[in-house]
């Protein structure tokens, strides 16, 4: 624990601690000030005190931050490729990211390159796209921040090519189409994304790769890049992907989707295709 102590001033005037607390340490969030208040780390006279508790210029009171400067956990992640510019992971499945604010102290793709990189800070330090945390597959990141503006800027000009494999229950009707459906946030489950017209637009390439009449393997190749895209569509074509609980109902261990391809340039100007092997549970879900 990392005890300090604070003499309010006149100059701060009468000032909810909270408050306080958020303008003095500006680079943590509100959430993760919030949380050391349940964790009883800002007292007054030895007793914990609430967010709202006013201070007036004399009082001093006892702030702990120990919780938010502890670095996030590191694990070992496989190494697609690297270079002095970029290094590519295969992420597992269940691993985010990047961290959800510096109070997050999840291993994450961002924890694991964070002594790679130079020059770029912060809980997304070097990540140029994400992939969600029950998908797994390519992910390329950055060592600095030139390279970061590069890489992002194909990802938003949409020439960067990404191909996923999912598994899904059911066939299609048509064994290779695009679906060009816009998506919106579902108001009622803000967790959640529906087809909307009023939404973004949204278009993914299909293509039956097998299938046993009860689970089908598709090759999706995403034209856009909404949250939760794939999985949105596919469900809109009543093709739900195994294992999505979010938008379909059937029970698997993991979300049986992959992104196992992805072409994109690099900042010498080679243009570059990185994939990552598909995990073993595609083929066993059809034993």
């Amino acid at each position: 624990m990392t005890k300090n102590t604070y003499k309010i001033t006149e100059q701060d005037g009468v000032v909810r601690v909270d408050k306080f607390l958020a303008h003095k340490f500006p680079e943590y969030s509100r959430a993760a000030i919030a949380k050391l208040f349940t964790l009883n780390l800002i007292k007054l006279n030895g007793e914990p005190i609430q967010p709202g508790h006013k201070l007036r210029p004399g009082t001093i009171f006892e702030y702990d931050l120990g919780p938010l400067q502890e670095k996030p956990e590191v694990i070992p992640l496989p190494i697609i490729y690297e270079d002095e510019n970029v290094i590519v992971i295969d992420k597992p499945a269940g691993i985010i990211s990047h961290a959800r604010g510096k109070f997050w102290q999840e291993a994450s793709v961002a924890s694991f390159i964070r002594d790679r990189i130079r020059g770029m800070d912060g809980d997304r330090g070097g990540i140029v796209h994400r992939l969600d945390r029950a998908t797994s597959g390519v992910m390329i990141c950055a060592k600095n921040e030139n390279t970061l503006s590069y890489l992002q800027k194909q990802f938003s000009d949409r020439k960067v090519t990404k191909t996923y494999v999912a598994v899904v229950q059911g066939v299609p009707k048509i064994t290779e189409a695009i679906i060009d459906a816009q998506i919106g946030r579902d108001l009622k489950d803000p967790k959640r994304f529906k087809i909307d017209k009023e939404g973004k637009s949204a278009q993914t390439h299909y293509k039956l790769v097998k299938t046993n009449n009860k689970f089908s393997t598709l090759e999706l190749k995403p034209k856009t890049g909404r949250t939760h895209q794939l999985r949105v569509h596919l469900k809109y074509i009543n093709l739900p992907i195994v294992g999505d609980l979010l938008y379909g109902d059937f029970k698997y261990p993991r979300l049986m989707l992959h992104a196992a391809k992805l072409k994109i340039k690099l900042p010498d100007g080679e243009d570059k295709t990185f994939t990552a092997p598909i995990p073993s549970e595609f083929s066993e879900v059809y034993n």
